[in-house]
């Protein structure tokens, strides 16, 4: 059987229990070695194939799993976060399946959850924001135009931007293009959330380049930009003593 499993935002303990069992019994085991912690290898057993897919081709990851599953191998296929995000998953999924392959994904605890984590944020806040955009910016892999972040913008939500710390004065310009976000808007860069070496940097939209110049970064890190950084928000109605739930009867105010 083969396995894709969310190693998790980079701390080797926040790969879920199901994920480490995975990799623990794997008999290959293929992982994306420019974004996965090399610690969780260390769960791998004794003899266990390790394969790094920073350098093969889609082929040749495929060629791997072809080969292991014809030899009767459980294998584990490691991505970053969770692998629905920005994982290239579909397209491996879709080999398997032409040649009969038989896996399962396990999930994982993305990025855009320890980034939150690191500033001691929440995404959606009542009277502010209730909704998250997560995106990136458009490099060398084409967005589509409906997608842009000019137009996402114009929402206002809460955002989060994967692959985009190299392009941050491309990132400020659209997103002040689409008129809901001001120079002034909170903006924060976490790099590599949860890991060792995090980082997490606050300010504002309009300084967005200079965050990032500053510290040094340019991968590796997450953009997050919106009111629920720093904003005033409204209490839960779910806790307040006149709002009546399946569990609790609320008090007359």
């Amino acid at each position: 059987m083969v396995y894709f499993v969310g190693a998790g935002p980079g701390a080797a303990d926040l790969i879920t229990v199901r994920g480490r069992a995975l990799l623990e019994r794997a008999d290959r085991i293929i992982y994306a070695g420019s974004l996965v912690n090399p610690a969780l290898l260390d769960y791998a057993r004794a003899g266990c194939d390790i394969y790094n897919s920073a350098v093969m081709t889609l082929a040749e990851v495929v060629e791997k799993i072809e080969e292991g599953h014809a030899a009767g191998m459980d294998i584990v296929r490691l991505h970053t976060g969770d692998p629905c995000l920005y994982g290239a998953i579909r397209e491996q999924m879709d080999a398997l399946r032409d040649k009969g392959i038989p896996y399962e994904i396990c999930p994982g605890v993305s990025s855009f959850c320890g980034a939150a984590a690191a500033l001691e944020a929440e995404y959606t806040l009542p009277g502010l924001t209730q909704s998250v955009i997560i995106t990136r910016a458009e490099g060398r892999t084409a967005v589509p135009q409906r997608e842009q972040l000019s137009a996402l913008a114009g929402h206002g939500a809460s955002m989060v931007l994967f692959l985009s710390a190299a392009l941050t004065r491309q990132v400020r310009e659209q997103l002040l293009a689409g008129g809901a976000y001001r120079e002034d808007t909170p903006c924060a860069i976490v790099y590599k959330a949860t890991w060792q070496e995090e980082k997490t940097v606050r300010g504002t939209l309009g300084r967005l380049p200079e965050m990032a110049e500053e510290n040094g970064i340019d991968k590796t890190a997450l953009i997050l930009v919106g009111e629920f950084l720093e904003g005033e928000y409204e209490l839960s109605r779910l806790y307040a003593p006149d709002f009546t739930t399946a569990f609790r009867k609320g008090t007359a105010p």
